[in-house]
Order: C-alpha cells, then sequence, then structure tokens
C-alpha cells in the first residue's frame, strides 16, 4: 500500500513491520554470538508476525535454489548494530549524557548496553510502537540499564517540543541515531530532521545514521529478483511501496553545511572492519553506495 502524509502504523503493518523484520535479524546476529540481545527474538515473537516468528525459530528452510541465507543476514545485520553499539558507547565514554534514539522501533539499547551510571536514554517513536515495546518488555523481566524516557511522537509532528517535554536538555551534549529511518521520510521530512537536531544540539553533540543516495535502489531489477525469491517464504515487506522516491538533500553535505564534522564509511568497509567477506553478487553490488556516518556537532 503506497504511504501518505498521516498513515499510522504498529510494529505489525506497514513501516512499523520493518522495525520487527530488524529485530528478527538482530535476533540471528545474537544467535551467530556476533552481538549481545537477548531480547530481539522475545519482542519478535511478541509481535507475532508469522514469517519473522519462523525467522527467529529457524524454521525457514535454508540454501538450495532459493538462495535463502540467514547467515548472511547475521553478519550484515551484525555490522549495523556494532556500527550504532559503538556509537553510543563511544559518546557515553566521552561524557555524554544523554541520547535520542529516533524511530526506536524495537531497539533495545536502552537495556542491553552498559551505560554510565546517571545516563538518560529518550527513545522517540508512535505511541502504538512505544507501548507496545515497553509492556513486552516488562513482561520479560527487562530493567533498563540507563534512565529510559519513551516520547510517544510521530516524528512528522512536532517531536522536538514533546522531547523537551519529557525533560530533554538542549544545552548538554546529546548523541541522536537516525537508524533505518531517512529512506521513510519525504526530502523536506529529512530536512525538518536535521534542522530540529542542529537546533537542539550543543556543541559536542553527536550524531549517526545510514545513508542511502538513491532510493530506486529499491526499484531495481536486481532487488526485485531478490524480493521475488524471499517472497515465496512469505517476507511480504516492499521497501519500494515504503520508501520515498525522488531527489532529496545529500545528508553528509548538508550536515557539513552546518557546523557538523562528518566521517562516513561504506557498507563494504564495515564488513571488513567487522571481519566479514562483503558478499559478491548483484545484490550486494546495488546496495554497494549506503554508507554509515557519524558526526560530531562544532562551535
Amino acid at each position: 500500500m503506497a504511504r501518505t502524509d498521516s498513515d499510522r502504523w504498529d510494529l505489525a503493518t506497514s513501516v512499523g513491520a520493518t522495525a520487527t523484520m530488524v529485530a528478527a535479524q538482530r535476533a540471528l546476529a545474537s544467535d551467530a554470538a556476533f552481538i549481545d540481545d537477548p531480547y530481539a527474538a522475545p519482542l519478535v515473537r511478541a509481535v507475532g508476525i508469522d514469517v519473522y516468528v519462523r525467522l527467529v525459530n529457524g524454521q525457514i528452510p535454508v540454501g538450495g535454489e532459493s538462495g535463502f541465507d540467514p547467515y548472511r543476514m547475521a553478519e550484515g545485520m551484525a555490522c549495523r548494530t556494532r556500527f550504532y553499539d559503538d556509537f553510543f558507547l563511544d559518546a557515553a565514554g566521552g561524557g555524554v549524557g544523554q541520547a535520542v534514539i529516533l524511530a526506536a522501533g524495537l531497539d533495545a539499547r536502552a537495556y542491553r548496553l552498559p551505560w554510565p551510571a546517571g545516563t538518560v536514554v529518550y527513545e522517540v517513536d508512535m505511541p502504538e510502537v512505544i507501548e507496545f515495546k515497553t509492556l513486552a518488555l516488562a513482561e520479560l523481566g527487562a530493567e533498563p540499564t540507563a534512565q529510559r524516557r519513551t516520547v510517544a511522537v510521530d516524528l512528522r509532528d512536532d517531536w522536538a517540543a514533546a522531547l523537551r517535554a519529557a525533560g530533554f536538555d538542549p544545552q548538554v551534549p546529546t548523541a541522536w541515531s537516525a537508524e533505518g529511518l531517512l529512506v521513510y521520510l519525504r526530502d523536506a521530512a529529512q530536512d525538518a530532521l536535521f534542522d530540529n537536531i542542529t537546533a537542539l544540539s550543543a556543541p559536542g553533540s553527536r550524531l549517526a545514521f545510514e545513508f542511502v543516495p538513491d532510493t530506486a535502489i529499491f526499484a531495481d531489477e536486481r532487488w526485485r529478483a531478490h524480493h521475488d525469491r524471499m517472497s515465496e517464504f512469505g517476507f511480504e515487506i516492499d521497501f519500494n511501496d515504503l520508501v520515498y522516491h525522488g531527489q532529496r538533500s545529500h545528508v553528509v553535505d548538508y550536515l557539513n553545511q552546518r557546523r557538523w564534522r562528518t566521517s562516513s564509511t561504506s557498507v563494504q568497509e564495515l564488513h571488513a572492519t567487522n571481519g566479514f567477506a562483503y558478499p559478491d553478487d548483484d545484490v550486494a553490488a546495488a546496495f554497494a553506495d549506503v554508507t554509515y556516518t557519524s558526526a560530531v556537532l562544532g562551535r
């Protein structure tokens, strides 16, 4: 179903289901001992989307003509997860005492990372998403390892005001993440997101995100062939229907013009840094331009 400017979702529908997909891939990475996320699989099971429950339970046939490779999923998600984990821990170790996870989804970093005492972690997402995850983690007996504060708001609304109302302090440095988010925003909304982040950030604040230079990749025949194969197993998410296409600001250039000092690494380089070989096939080639970026706000 095509996106609209007023669409809504939970963790089983539309954009929200991608958060469940990512959690399922984190569960695979955790099972392979690439990362440590004990909450990923239980949260996926709690959402109850059949294909992702089967994925985390190891019930989808591997290999053969389908080419289904959960180990490859695990490696890719391990790279992404380690990037953001290291980003937050480096920031916290450097004295940054508040973090904001935008579009938090089923992210459990407020529960599983060893945050320094006194760290405040804000999770921003749709009310339906925040409520479900909070209740599900409580039922699992999970306890936050930081001061977790939830901000139940649509990022297309005045989330900056909601964040302030939750106790956010714009006068001290912040570590921000926009993981798996940008492709689901229109061009103007993307610019507004980073304008708000910049306005709310004290010097020394940090920012991390991944950047897909051209969302036309999701209409590329190489990706479409892969999507068709995966749909045979029940993987129904079609990113081509969920992302916003068309011209948009190049995020790195946009931030460099606004006092942010950026450092980017390609997805291929990130695999190498983590000791994995980047796949050599059409799908991997189609995504080779994706980059992971961290930034620090200057004075």
